[in-house]
């Protein structure tokens, strides 16, 4: 496998302006232009009043970027977009190469025809927000939540950007997430589903790779190695045959016990040769809702290794209208503050964006179960079947991502979406 970030210097321009503006991906429109002094603080008083008409227009990021030999003789070559905010048409060397309608998802394109060998350049055209959401809420009405603009339910995008009771209109667009290009020659391993079974002592782990791009003709295998919290490797096999971790060491929310983690790795082998390899960390638990019948009707309640948790915590809300300055040193801030207020438990708001894997490996440390809802929150949505096809896609995405987290607790349908039935 072969990989191409191309995270970075970008340029951007206002579509139909000649001026060219310095931005660095990831990032987003509203961040750049505050770097580049082209506008106030958006938080400065009324500020988001003056700059959402700005949002009107359309926006373009380029950048050029040289593919070397080895990647350009890949047979399969994907651009692989980790977050797009939100409308977006990419082009290669002035080739569309594909179309995004989607921030919550990751897209992949496959662009061997558009790309060359030496210098090639990219440039993603990002179309406006504002416009788009009147205009289909004038074919289609979509009502949602007083605060927000109307017609916000028609766009896949974090819904708190168009205005909250908590929040303002900032409804920014970018490549907010990775992106990068990835050359295969022996296919990928896109994901490992991991089950466990716990009996007296021990752990039963049960391993599911998924592929993708794989030759037809090709040999592949799959390993599995499991590594202890204190760097000692506990077992390795054929991932297929499983694999059982004696004496586990169980994981438990914060005030109930210790939280340690082991490193599974699985490797991807053809012919006997290394293609691909998964590694993340997991935690050793049961953990389901328990719901039984009481004198004042029914319980619900996390519980872990067999014992109720009586919860504590908050919401999770963005922590900034504009997420380029969300870093990974803030989050661990805020959730290392709210595990010393005592908190167990954190509750990932609708309304907002399905956080960064930084944000699941902190509760992994700190011993936080995380209720994550899905992004639908206080409004009525029109199920085209293009739209159908959109969420599921967004919610497969996600779903995959965050699976093999100790702290993911349950995922929840919505935010307050009875309301509005």
């Amino acid at each position: 496998m072969q990989k191409l970030s191309l995270n970075g210097p970008w340029t951007l321009q206002v579509v139909g302006e000649m001026e060219q503006i310095p931005a660095t991906v990831p990032g987003s429109v509203y961040h750049d232009l505050l770097s580049a002094g082209k506008i106030e603080d958006p938080f400065w008083r009324d500020n988001e009043n003056r700059l959402l008409p700005l949002m009107e227009n359309d926006f373009r990021y380029s950048r050029k970027f040289t593919v070397d030999r080895e990647l350009f003789n890949c047979p399969v070559i994907l651009l692989n977009c980790q977050g797009m905010d939100t409308l977006a048409d990419i082009r290669v060397n002035g080739v569309l190469v594909g179309s995004c309608r989607n921030m919550h998802r990751v897209w992949e394109f496959r662009v061997n025809d558009a790309l060359r060998e030496g210098e090639n350049e990219i440039e993603v055209v990002f179309h406006s927000p504002t416009k788009y959401i009147r205009e289909a809420y004038e074919e289609s009405v979509a009502d949602g939540a007083d605060d927000a603009m109307k017609g916000f339910p028609h766009l896949r995008k974090a819904h708190c950007m168009f205005g909250w009771d908590w929040g303002p209109r900032l409804p920014d667009a970018g490549i907010w997430r990775d992106i990068s290009l990835i050359g295969l020659t022996e296919g990928m391993l896109k994901s490992v589903f991991i089950t466990q079974k716990h009996t007296d002592g021990k752990v039963a782990l049960r391993f599911q790779p998924e592929t993708a791009y794989v030759p037809e003709k090709g040999n592949a295998e799959f390993v599995a190695t499991v590594t202890a919290p204190d760097g000692t490797v506990v077992a390795s096999g054929p991932a297929q045959d499983g694999l059982v971790i004696e004496k586990p060491e169980l994981w438990w929310p914060n005030g109930y016990g210790k939280h340690p983690l082991y490193t599974v790795t699985v490797e991807y082998r053809s012919a006997g040769k290394v293609v691909d390899t998964w590694t993340r960390k997991i935690g050793l638990r049961t953990l389901t809702v328990l719901r039984e019948k009481d004198e004042w009707g029914e319980s619900f309640a996390f519980q872990v290794n067999g014992v109720p948790i009586f919860s504590m915590g908050a919401d999770y809300i963005p922590e900034d209208n504009l997420l380029p300055r969300v870093t990974p040193e803030r989050t661990r801030r805020l959730l290392e503050d709210a595990a010393a207020a005592n908190f167990n438990s954190i509750r990932v708001w609708g309304g907002g964006h399905y956080p960064s894997d930084v944000f699941y490996d902190i509760c992994d440390e700190l011993g936080l179960v995380v209720w994550q809802d899905l992004m639908f929150a206080c409004a009525v949505y029109n199920l085209t079947d293009e739209f159908e096809e959109n969420i599921i896609a967004e919610v497969r995405d996600n779903m995959i991502r965050l699976r093999h987290h100790a702290s993911l607790g349950l995922w929840c349908g919505n935010n307050e979406m009875e309301t509005f039935v």
